[in-house]
């Protein structure tokens, strides 16, 4: 195989091809088509050597973390507050995400030698050495061990398994080892139950609910009976432009039984929903934001308020913006937290989203930027909005957060190694692009 930094060197000199489109004759290409299979899969090893040798990194931090705490006194249910926080900003992913990762590369380091090892030489993409640390994770460190050897270290036979395969064959063998912890992963499973709302294309959402597969079985079919019962009880006469598909009903079925209304009543409509007042009321085409979801074209933020106003559940609430910054104007007050007022607007300026640099979870506190026990105020210039585990984050040892100048509320976060981030509140409709950036 061609070595790989001088595949990447001869790269840069491969010509883009004919817009047009060609054969291939007319590229005066410095690798042949058999080269650029060789660098892809040169650089795939690459990325698995770089994500074992970020595995390493994760763990020795975490040690050394965990190990400055307790030397500063730090409550032992507190050691680690903080650390995967840290991850997470580095790798500019969410704290849910900087979780994950600094869990994974704790697993490899100090208890999957074997697959560590094959992620290193590039036989292991890193989501592949996820799915074994995660099918072994109900077993003891002995059987986890036994399935590491077994799998990781016949590098020849793990690098032409699939990844269906893998999670078979390791499932396999830990049940064959423990049978037990087949049902401590069921148990434990079932606890991690939830709803989830992300957003889809076109003012559309994913409302999603994990769940035992038994009870998931069971709603579904329910829901599919009701929407075959309503087909099947539909007019023959009745125009093809009224008529539902299978999973339209189904989708409406399900929202009458959440909320107890039909599908042809209006979403009511309240602080939620921020817009312009030329958006509201001159046709503005300057898009409005839905909290908890994000921008929406102007004609539909018009659809939802006048649909609400009609059947009278439209509540409007003005919120003020400098003119010349666009920043959502403050309101003091002199109590120790955040009321119902304060928080709203702190939402509303904020997007409902988390204001940790890449954290899109969606908000559940309002925090103090500077502590109120170091004599920070009950203000919407001292307060963001945070996510749970980002404002237990911030109170680990040696965190530290203050405002900064910018066009609009920008907190600036250091980590206990010094590292500076910055997080400016969204624009809100009307203003200008913001960027979020690390330093």
């Amino acid at each position: 195989m061609v070595e790989v930094a001088g595949l990447v060197a001869a790269l840069a000199t491969v010509a883009p091809l004919d817009p047009a489109g060609d054969d291939g004759r007319s590229r005066r290409a410095a690798l042949t088509d058999a080269e650029l299979v060789d660098l892809i899969r040169a650089l795939e090893e690459t990325k698995a050597a770089a994500a074992a040798a970020q595995a390493r990194a994760t763990a020795r931090l975490a040690a050394s973390q965990r190990a400055a705490q307790r030397a500063a006194g730090v409550r032992r249910d507190r050691i680690g507050a903080g650390i995967a926080a840290q991850v997470a900003l580095a790798r500019r992913a969410s704290h849910h995400r900087g979780t994950r990762d600094l869990g994974l590369a704790e697993v490899l380091v100090h208890e999957m030698p074997h697959t560590l090892r094959a992620l290193g030489a590039g036989v292991l993409t890193e989501w592949r050495a996820t799915l074994l640390a995660r099918e072994t994770a109900c077993l003891s460190l002995e059987d986890r061990q036994v399935v590491d050897a077994h799998l990781a270290g016949d590098t020849a036979t793990l690098e032409a398994l699939g990844d269906r395969e893998l999670v078979a064959a390791a499932r396999r063998i830990a049940y064959e080892l423990d049978p037990h912890s087949a049902v401590d992963r069921n148990r434990r499973a079932a606890q991690e139950r939830a709803v989830t709302l992300r957003p889809a294309p076109d003012t559309m959402a994913y409302l999603t609910a994990l769940l035992p597969v038994a009870d998931a079985v069971a709603a579904y079919a329910a829901l599919g009976r009701a929407a075959d019962s309503h087909r099947g009880s539909t007019t023959a006469g009745r125009a093809e432009s009224e008529r539902r598909s299978r999973g339209q009903v189904m989708a409406d079925t399900l929202l009458e039984r959440l909320t107890g209304r039909s599908h042809a009543e209006p979403v009511p409509v309240e602080v939620c929903l921020v817009m312009t007042d030329r958006t509201l009321l001159a046709d503005d085409d300057e898009p409005a934001t839905l909290l908890g979801y994000g921008t929406v074209p102007a004609d539909y933020a018009r659809y939802l308020t006048a649909a609400a106003a009609d059947a009278d559940h439209a509540w409007y609430r003005r919120l003020y913006t400098a003119p010349t910054t666009g920043r959502l104007l403050a309101s003091d007050s002199r109590a120790t937290h955040f009321g119902a007022g304060l928080a709203r607007h702190l939402r509303a300026r904020d997007h409902a989203v988390c204001r940790t640099p890449w954290c899109d979870s969606p908000v559940r506190h309002s925090d103090h930027v500077s502590a109120l026990v170091d004599g920070g105020p009950t203000t919407t210039d001292n307060g963001q909005s945070l996510c749970e585990a980002c404002t237990y984050a911030k109170q680990a040892l040696d965190w530290r957060a203050r405002c900064a100048a910018g066009p609009r509320h920008t907190v600036e976060l250091t980590t206990p190694t010094g590292h500076t981030y910055h997080s400016t509140a969204p624009p809100p409709p009307g203003a200008g692009r913001h960027a979020t950036f690390v330093t």
